[in-house]
């Protein structure tokens, strides 16, 4: 049996419990004691510990042949569970818990999973530290005094931490893969709409997916076969027939050096291993991506919020949710919406009229002229800061803007739709760094198996 159930991956668990190598309630009992000396992370908003090996047992017996047979997973505090309750990690919601599961929960109960604990997470998920005023911060596992990203902050420090080996989370702007980076941790956003998204806690029906977080890629393609049911297996990419685009503008400019040094040496990874490398710009889409991110986020989460309130909380009002919103963040963005400075109807069909058409055409054209497998580019500029700077960050000896900096380079795919997945780079010192790959819209299965490839390439 293995000496430590924290180094196991999802894949690894379910076949030590298959074999009888782990039993439910020793891997039960050691996931308890993992929450307890990780607390101080605040990863887990709620956590039943006392259940988790007969929810264990009950999960293997409910579906032995299932590919999540008894694997616990944790679920961010945005997804329905009927288990626990669904706060949003906001004061008016603290409380609510849903009659129904979200789709997403639904299909890992069917394979044989089970939702053991929420995740904490960013208030609304409307940022990206995950320093929440109502719940508490999210510690980085890597070093407590920094953030662990956001929104999805819970999930990729609690993975990270090894207290569980997989974890959902939500993706609007990039909300699994810059925790993941930061964390240490494999974050996969997939093909919007390619996962059921009813029953989470909206921001934007165009640009949410829920995601995933592990520490592996095949935990990711096990997640990503479950949530769409699409069964085969991913495969592993040949580097030496692989295409990737660099681009080179807004995605490399002005980084932290460890970030510039930690891809820089990874190019040279797929490059010695066999992947082609090709210099590329997206000079015309800028312009249309700055003029459809915030109009659509700010303009959708006005009606898709109170929406969800309507249907899975009809006991709190939309206006009692904005009056218990905590953290000053969240809050002024919020306030912004609600007076005559509220984003107006033309900006909103402006961007999905015109400008998410042009970046889509773009992006493609991109992939087809230099006939590229994906792009490759830094998922953040920046390694993790630390907790309380939610306005501005040092980078590089002046003072930038948190939540723009952070999503600067994962901001794109999130406005396309298209599939992207963060790894971790090898970390010689310091704090960790992610590097992302992102393909075209539908590609998923494909990404997956590159993403198999470089995991494999940069761990010789």
């Amino acid at each position: 049996m293995p000496q430590d159930l924290s180094k196991l991956d999802g894949v690894a668990t379910i076949a030590a419990f298959k074999s009888g190598a782990v039993t439910p309630t020793t891997y039960a009992e050691g996931l308890i004691e993992r929450a307890a000396q990780n607390s101080h992370l605040n990863a887990l908003q709620s956590f039943a510990a006392i259940a988790l090996g007969s929810d264990t047992i009950d999960a293997i017996a409910a579906a032995p042949e299932g590919p999540l047979a008894g694997l616990p997973v944790l679920a961010k505090d945005n997804i329905n569970t009927n288990t626990y309750p669904t706060s949003g990690g906001t004061k008016a919601l603290l409380h609510h818990t849903p009659k129904a599961n979200a789709g997403v929960v639904n299909r890992i109960k069917d394979a044989g999973g089970f939702i053991a604990a929420k995740a904490s997470m960013h208030e609304l998920a409307f940022g990206i530290t995950s320093n929440n005023a109502v719940t508490g911060a999210v510690h980085n596992p890597v070093d407590p005094d920094m953030i662990a990203g956001g929104s999805s902050g819970g999930t990729a420090a609690a993975v990270a931490a090894g207290i569980f080996p997989i974890g959902l989370g939500t993706d609007t702007g990039g909300s699994c893969r810059i925790p993941a980076a930061l964390c240490g941790v494999v974050g996969f956003r997939p093909t919007t709409v390619r996962y059921n998204g009813d029953g989470v806690l909206p921001i934007s029906h165009t640009r949410d997916t829920v995601g995933t977080i592990a520490r592996s890629v095949r935990d990711i393609s096990l997640m990503d076969s479950v949530l769409s049911g699409e069964a085969e297996n991913a495969g592993v990419a040949e580097l030496s027939q692989v295409r990737l685009g660099v681009p080179k503008d807004r995605f490399f400019d002005d980084l932290e050096p460890a970030v510039a040094a930690a891809i820089e040496a990874q190019l040279s990874v797929l490059s010695n291993a066999g992947a082609k490398l090709v210099d590329i710009r997206f000079e015309t889409i800028w312009e249309h991506n700055d003029a459809f991110g915030f109009p659509v986020v700010l303009y959708e989460v006005m009606r898709d919020l109170p929406a969800y309130l309507a249907e899975h909380a009809p006991d709190t009002s939309f206006e009692a949710l904005i009056a218990g919103i905590g953290s000053p963040d969240v809050a002024g963005a919020f306030a912004s919406q609600m007076g005559a400075d509220a984003m107006p109807q033309a900006a909103y069909d402006a961007a999905m009229n015109v400008h998410r058409p042009a970046m889509r055409q773009i992006y493609a054209q991109a992939f087809a002229d230099h006939d590229l497998n994906a792009i490759v580019f830094p998922t953040t500029p920046l390694t993790a800061r630390p907790i309380g700077q939610d306005e501005t960050v040092e980078l590089n000896g002046a003072q930038v803007p948190t939540f723009p900096t952070y999503i600067r380079n994962t901001d794109l795919g999130s406005n396309i739709g298209a599939p992207g997945i963060s790894l971790p780079c090898p970390v010689i010192s310091g704090l960790p760094v992610g590097i992302e790959f992102d393909a075209l819209p539908g590609q998923d299965r494909a990404l997956l198996a590159l993403a198999t490839a470089v995991e494999k390439a940069m761990a010789q």
